[in-house]
């Protein structure tokens, strides 16, 4: 596997952020809200997109886009020659794309595919600062020769990291889930104390590291209905869970917890915690994606460089109809930038402790 690098440019107005996106799936929406926010041209002031798909796929997506006519863009021949001011494309393959929008098609997996691996080892060669990955549809994935569950895997497998942490993000609030893409019914399985720890420290280290959070306050849930109501259903959070919490706890980590899912969020104690760990993908997405409204952002947690992602899929029920809303992809694009320029400034503060971190002062002041 190859190692990947910590970028060294600053993201800043004079300075927009190289970021690199792979196009997900050709027949979605990716492109099309991508598109949306860069019709906006004073995104440029932020970020030097560079798209990695075919100049057919742009022009489909400019048709759906009515506020784009203004829109410029370009074929480059790798990243390095991005400029500023415009949506670069480098083209990953010779011939157009056949759109079938909406239909999953093993050959539009491959396509992803062949997207995603050419802007990781641009990523790898520091060619963009930031990744941003476009929405991929897993079955499409799977019937091509794509061999991991999904992006978090492939690019922990791609940085040989053994533990990443999927991170949704939206404003202030920031849920994490011990096991990602599994069954339902393996999750108890998969759950045991270590598997916690390791994910609850991946969610310190990146809440001090990547958000500025000088001492993160991190709730973990429980498994069962109502944390299993003292054993009436259930052992895991007796035998698994509070383990995890009091170890983590004597690290002096603010660690509490567990708690029942459904009266954590719909109580707002959420709003008490820098972060949440859910013990499975749903128990932590339905709340999240009904308090974020769209805007959310999916963070891989734990990598040595930074990848986003819009908290949508792929859209095929409105894929081709002018439908797309570019708002997530538009919080994914900050929230890189934000990420990459919060690690260079906790380098900065572990080089030098006497460097006084605004951003650490901040979230501070914030719960004062």
């Amino acid at each position: 596997m190859h190692p990947l690098p910590l970028p060294t440019q600053m993201a800043s107005k004079k300075n927009p952020t190289r970021i690199g996106f792979s196009c997900g799936d050709p027949n979605g929406i990716g492109i099309e809200t991508l598109i949306q926010v860069f019709a906006d041209s004073r995104m440029f002031r932020e970020a030097t997109p560079i798209l990695y798909a075919t100049k057919n796929l742009v022009e489909s997506a400019l048709e759906l886009v009515p506020d784009a006519e203004q829109l410029e863009w370009s074929l480059v021949e790798n990243a390095d020659k991005a400029q500023t001011d415009q949506l670069n494309i480098v083209s990953i393959q010779e011939e157009p794309w056949t759109i079938n929008w909406g239909q999953v098609d093993a050959a539009a997996g491959d396509f992803a595919m062949r997207s995603l691996e050419m802007v990781v080892n641009d990523l790898a060669s520091t060619k963009v600062d930031v990744l941003v990955t476009l929405p991929i549809h897993k079955e499409a994935m799977r019937l091509g020769q794509f061999k991991h569950t999904g992006h978090t895997e492939y690019l922990a497998d791609f940085a040989n990291v053994d533990e990443v942490l999927m991170l949704l993000v939206a404003s202030e609030l920031r849920v994490g889930m011990c096991t990602g893409h599994i069954a339902l019914k393996d999750v108890a399985a998969a759950l045991d104390t270590k598997l916690i720890i390791d994910k609850a420290r991946l969610m310190h280290d990146s809440l001090t590291r990547d958000f500025g959070i000088a001492q993160p306050r991190i709730a973990v849930l429980g498994l069962n209905p109502h944390a299993s109501d003292n054993g009436l259903m259930g052992d895991e959070e007796k035998k698994i869970i509070a383990p995890a919490v009091r170890e983590l706890a004597s690290e002096d980590k603010i660690v509490m917890g567990p708690y029942a899912a459904d009266g954590f969020f719909g109580s707002g104690a959420h709003k008490q915690f820098d972060g949440v760990l859910a013990m499975y993908h749903d128990q932590g997405l339905a709340p999240f994606k009904a308090l974020s409204f769209g805007n959310g952002v999916n963070f891989t947690a734990g990598l040595p460089v930074v990848r986003t992602s819009p908290d949508h899929g792929t859209g095929f029920d409105i894929a081709g109809q002018g439908l797309a809303n570019g708002d997530s992809v538009r919080a994914a694009i900050f929230l890189a930038r934000d990420i990459l320029s919060n690690r260079q400034e906790h380098r900065t503060l572990v080089t030098n402790p006497l460097k006084i971190n605004a951003n650490y002062r901040r979230e501070d002041s914030r719960r004062d």
